[in-house]
This record gives structure tokens, sequence and C-alpha cells, in this order.
């Protein structure tokens, strides 16, 4: 997770009313266990419908250097896959969870304030996995979200690789060159398809995907990146892509055609390296494994890259 030595950031249009008629903004389904919260603010960009903006000028080359013919993949489902839960899983906490001091790899980089840590947290891939370890934690008494990464427990405390908090009614980013839970600086929660969403029928902000080369630059709102190339081709960070328009989803069964739907509103943001067009989501029993695996009838291209210059950038 190394500094930025060069920033790419989409600009700011003046033009505030063409971009709210481009792109409208809507606040995200609520989580059920913490209903008073929103999931940040309605212009956040997580939230910000990508349906009506224009195909970016760079879209094939960088559509391209992803994976035209890599199939998409939910990274998310039901039961187990190599003795972990499939996705990466959150804990609602209250102010009656104990806090902990947490010691990090990346401590210049890290929120260093105390984690309210359950007793029996939910890490990512279980508590024997050796992958990226993500704990996610929202806390419905203060609207607030702790995320950690490569978090464990060592003798009496707690260590992770990289830390970081946010308050959920707030659009105050990282700041610029700080890496978060993610590579990208950005929040892991917000781009998670969950389980509730689609029992209720739509998911109704941006998802979270990665790809398996990524750029030394990143785009708002991302605040990373995590490579040491200078590649153009390669995408930055922060990238917004979405499914095209022409490709028909009907024929797909109901919870996947939720998730596509989401993918044609309001796209999805490039926030880690990883395999190509792997989306990420929250582990939930009532999962079809089965459902989800047909998204793997896309692929790269059917996907483009949006120019979101036109959209407001709250809390840049």
């Amino acid at each position: 997770m190394k500094r930025p030595m060069k920033v790419l950031v989409a600009p700011v249009s003046a033009a505030v009313a063409v971009a709210l008629l481009a792109g409208s903004a809507a606040h995200a389904l609520r989580l059920p266990p913490a209903r008073h919260c929103p999931v940040f603010p309605a212009n956040s960009a997580w939230n910000q419908k990508v349906d009506k903006l224009p195909v970016a000028a760079d879209s094939t080359q960088l559509i391209a250097s992803i994976g035209l013919a890599a199939p998409v993949h939910a990274d998310f489902g039901s039961g187990k896959w190599d003795g972990g839960p499939i996705g990466i899983p959150f804990d609602v906490v209250s102010r009656a969870t104990p806090l902990h001091r947490v010691s990090f790899a990346y401590a210049d980089e890290s929120d260093r304030v105390r984690y309210p840590i359950p007793r029996h947290v939910h890490i990512e891939g279980g508590t024997n996995a050796t992958g990226d370890r993500h704990a996610i934690l929202v806390d419905k008494s203060t609207c607030r979200l702790y995320e950690l990464y490569d978090l464990r427990h060592a003798g009496h405390g707690w260590t992770a690789g990289s830390g970081a908090t946010w308050s959920l009614r707030s659009n105050h980013l990282r700041p610029a060159g700080w890496t978060s839970a993610d590579a990208a600086g950005l929040p892991i929660f917000p781009g998670l398809a969950r389980w509730d969403e689609v029992r209720r029928g739509v998911i109704d902000h941006a998802l979270r995907f990665t790809a398996a080369e990524t750029r030394r630059a990143y785009l708002y709102p991302a605040r990373h990146y995590a490579s040491s190339s200078n590649d153009p081709s390669l995408p930055p960070m922060g990238l917004r892509v979405r499914l095209k328009a022409s490709v028909n989803i009907a024929s797909f069964p109901r919870q996947a055609r939720v998730v596509l739907r989401a993918l044609q509103r309001y796209g999805m943001i490039l926030a880690d390296n990883g395999s190509p067009w792997y989306i990420s989501g929250a582990p939930n029993r009532h999962w079809s494994n089965d459902a989800l695996h047909k998204l793997g009838r896309l692929s790269g291209a059917d996907f483009e890259l949006v120019d979101t210059s036109s959209l407001p950038q709250p809390g840049k």
C-alpha cells in the first residue's frame, strides 16, 4: 500500500444542474438492524445513478485491459468455500460493544481510534483465513462505520494491516493518498451486494469490484492506488463502469437480475487488485449460488466505462 506520487482526479463540473439531470441520487436502502443510519448521504458517489451519463473516451482501452472475455463473478454467496463464508461479512454493533485498541502495520495511514470489535467478530474467510481478513463494523448507535484489513487477535490484543472509520451521515473522504481497509482508500460496506436489498428487489447504489492489474493513479472518490505501473492502458482505482443498457437481463434468475439492474443504473467502482470482474457482496444463507453463478454468462465485453466528470464530488 504505497503512497501516490501522481493523482488523477475527474474534474468538477461547474454546472451542478447538469450533473443532477445526468445522474440522479437517492438514499441507499438502510440496513434493517440500523434503520436510523443512512448508508452515506444521497449525493454520495456510491448513491449516484450513472445510467444517463456518457461513455468515457477511453472506455474501449480500459475495459479491454481488465478483460473483455473474463466472466463476471459474484464473489459472495451462501454456504462456505475453503472453510469460510463466501463474501465479505459485516457486524452491526452498538455502544454496548467493547472498544479495543488495534496495532496497525500501516499506522501512518490508519485511523488510530478504538474499534468496537465484538467477541465473535466476523472476519472475511473465517477465523483461520489467510486472505484479506476484512472486518466491517457498523455502529448503529453512532451511525459510524469501522473497517479493518487483516484483522487478527494476538495475545491479549488486536493487530491489523490498516483501519479506517467514516460517519455514515457524511461524505468526508480519507486524506489524499491514504489507504483504508481497501486498496483504493474507499469504504467497503457501501459497495457490497446485501441479501436484505435483493430480498426487497432493488440495490440502489454502486457495487465494488476488482481488476487484476491497475495503474499508479486514482479517480474520485478513491484516495489511494496500489500499483507501480504508469501504463495508461491500465485502470486507475476509483474507475466506474456500468453494464451496457443493451444487455437484456430478463432471462436471468431474480437474484442475479437485481444485481444486474444495479449495474446498469449505478455501475460499480474499482476498489482493489484481484480477479477481474469479481463483484463484492456479503455472505448470507439465503443467496442462491446457482442463480449468482449465472452472472458468468456476461463478460467484460458487456461493460462500458462511465464519464463521471459531470457529477458533483462532495467531500473532496
